[in-house]
């Protein structure tokens, strides 16, 4: 009896060990390997939309630096890292991306790499992006303006929008006309913000539609932006900046500019927050569940509904 007792004990140990070490496998592929990751805002649209999953690949960077054009994954750089190395390491590789554990994972353009000279200007009415001195072609900007509505958690958003297609068939989000939020509502709760946003070009249709034109430059005007140094170079919270590259400094966008917090508003990021190139979706949803079994189990119908069928299992770029 005794030896059946130990025999049972080692065995319990022995899959303790086995299972720490598939564990360990696991977590040094997921932090060194590839990532798959959800697409939380609309910064990226219509590259990349709400609810897409996709698959990263980590390995490459690990050896090569990210290249002009890539899509890329990073930790939030406006997070307050720690400044003990081994807390700032686990924030930046292990914690959860829940405050104060670590940072959540971003997904911009990288526009600039270290040593470029990157403009923004207006020109003729349009924000326009030098590089090193040359206009740059940048066809995958989106060209559909961006509605204001609320999401499903009654927040405000900000949602591309197909003008010629009836709200009941558009292409990226599925919109419900009374979560659609009219200029007559804003001016009868609040005037000041809806001044605002037609001073910061904001388009008010004949319908009352509050939409957010692509190729409308969001401007510095005088006394409204924060102004962001660093020796010569300079952002100001617009599409207008001057800045040049340092050493392990990357000047990313968002493919949906008028949607996007990018480096226009917090300057050059390091090397050291990018992790992984976007290279893959794996599938598409209309929805802003974290979790994509939660909100299966809340909507078991309309959950199949809402999935973008046409954006799966497809290469990025």
């Amino acid at each position: 009896m005794a030896y059946h007792s130990k025999k049972q004990s080692t065995g319990f140990w022995a899959s303790v060990k086995e299972m720490a070490w598939l564990l360990l496998i696991v977590f040094l592929i997921r932090t060194f390997g590839f990532g798959l990751y959800q697409v939380p805002t609309g910064s990226m649209e219509t590259t990349m939309l709400v609810g897409e999953r996709f698959f990263a690949d980590k390995f490459t960077y690990l050896f090569c630096d990210p290249q002009r054009g890539d899509i890329i994954s990073m930790n939030d750089p406006v997070f307050e890292y720690s400044s003990n190395p081994i807390i700032r390491s686990y924030q930046e590789y292990v914690g959860w991306p829940i405050w104060p554990w670590g940072p959540a994972n971003w997904t911009k353009r990288v526009i600039g790499v270290p040593g470029d000279h990157v403009k923004g200007v207006i020109e003729d009415g349009k924000p326009v992006v030098y590089l090193n001195g040359v206009k740059l072609d940048e066809p995958y900007l989106n060209k559909y303006p961006l509605l204001m509505m609320f999401n499903a958690s009654g927040r405000e958003e900000w949602r591309s929008y197909v003008p010629d297609k009836p709200f009941n068939d558009q292409p990226y989000y599925r919109v419900n006309e009374r979560s659609i939020i009219h200029s007559y509502q804003l001016k009868r709760f609040n005037d000041e913000y809806l001044e605002f946003l037609v001073r910061n070009y904001t388009t008010i249709t004949a319908h009352g539609l509050l939409l957010h034109e692509p190729q409308k430059p969001i401007s510095a005007e005088s006394g409204t932006r924060h102004v962001g140094k660093d020796g010569v170079s300079y952002w100001t919270d617009s599409d207008e900046f001057d800045v040049k590259l340092g050493t392990n400094q990357y000047w990313l966008l968002g493919d949906n500019r008028r949607g996007s917090h990018d480096c226009r508003y917090f300057g050059p990021i390091e090397r050291r927050l990018i992790h992984g190139r976007i290279l893959f979706r794996i599938w598409s949803i209309d929805s802003d569940e974290s979790w994509w079994i939660v909100d299966l189990i809340k909507h078991p119908i309309d959950f199949w509904k809402r999935m973008r069928w046409s954006r799966f299992f497809q290469m990025v770029k």
